[in-house]
C-alpha cells in the first residue's frame, strides 16, 4: 500500500510513494546537483510541484534527524552530509587516508593522470564499471578534483589531479610522469608469454607419445616343413 505525500502547491497535489522513490534515487546517484526542470521532465510533474516536494523531502529529513540534507546549491538539489555530523565525517575521511589505495582506485587514478582533463563517462567506458564511488574516494584523498566542464554538449564535469597527487609521487609536473609505453610489454613478451601459456597447456593435458612395443613374430615355415 502506497503512502501519498501532499505537496504545498498552489493546489495541493497528492503524490504517492513511487514518485518520492524516484526523486530520491535519481538526486542520489548523481554526481552533481540536479536541476528542477531535468527532474520536471523526467518525473513527468511541473517544476512547481517538484520544488515543492524537495522542499517537503528536506524539511521530513530534517525533522526526522537524519544525518544528510537535501539541499539546493548550484541551481539543483543534491544530498549531502549533515553540518552536526561533519567532526565524525572528518575523522571517517582522515582515517580512510590512512588505508592503502584498492586496485580499482589505482587504476582509475591512473587513468586521470595520464587522460586528464577526462570525464566520468570516458573514465567509464575505459574501465568498463562505474567509477562513482572510486572518484569519490580520490577526491576525498585529495589526489583528483574536478577541473572544469567539458564545452560539448551536457558539459560533463572533467576530473585532474591535485598538487597533493604530484606531492605523493614526489613530482613537478604530471609531465614527469614515466611514459605509459614503458608499461607495455613488448612484441618479444608477448611471443614468450603465449609460448609459455600453450606449454603449460600442454603439460596440463599430460598426453604423451606410447612408446613402441615390440612384438615377437613367429618364424615362416616353408611348405617342406624345414
Amino acid at each position: 500500500m502506497s503512502e501519498e505525500l501532499t505537496v504545498d502547491t498552489e493546489v495541493a497535489t497528492p503524490i504517492d510513494a513511487e514518485l518520492v522513490r524516484a526523486l530520491e534515487a535519481i538526486i542520489l546517484v548523481a554526481t552533481d546537483p540536479v536541476p528542477v526542470d531535468l527532474l520536471a521532465q523526467i518525473l513527468g510533474h511541473p517544476e512547481a510541484v517538484v520544488e515543492s516536494l524537495c522542499a517537503s523531502l528536506a524539511a521530513a529529513y530534517e525533522e526526522a534527524g537524519h544525518g544528510f540534507q537535501l539541499v539546493r546549491v548550484a541551481g539543483g538539489f543534491r544530498y549531502q552530509s549533515h553540518p552536526d555530523v561533519a567532526v565524525y565525517v572528518e575523522r571517517f575521511i582522515l582515517d580512510g587516508q590512512k588505508a592503502r589505495l584498492s586496485g580499482a582506485a589505482l587504476e582509475t587514478l591512473a587513468i586521470v593522470a595520464y587522460k586528464q582533463p577526462i570525464s566520468r563517462a570516458q573514465i567509464a567506458s575505459i574501465r568498463g564499471v562505474d567509477p562513482d564511488g572510486v572518484l569519490r574516494t580520490l577526491q576525498g584523498r585529495g589526489y583528483i578534483d574536478q577541473v572544469g566542464r567539458d564545452p560539448g554538449p551536457g558539459q560533463a564535469v572533467m576530473w585532474g589531479t591535485t598538487p597533493a597527487f604530484l606531492e605523493k609521487l614526489g613530482i613537478n609536473s604530471v609531465n614527469d610522469l614515466p611514459p605509459i609505453v614503458e608499461f607495455i610489454p613488448g612484441a618479444d613478451i608477448v611471443e614468450a608469454l603465449e609460448v609459455g601459456l600453450r606449454i603449460s597447456k600442454n603439460d596440463d593435458l599430460d598426453v604423451s607419445t606410447p612408446e613402441p612395443v615390440s612384438v615377437p613374430v613367429e618364424a615362416e615355415h616353408d611348405e617342406s616343413g624345414t
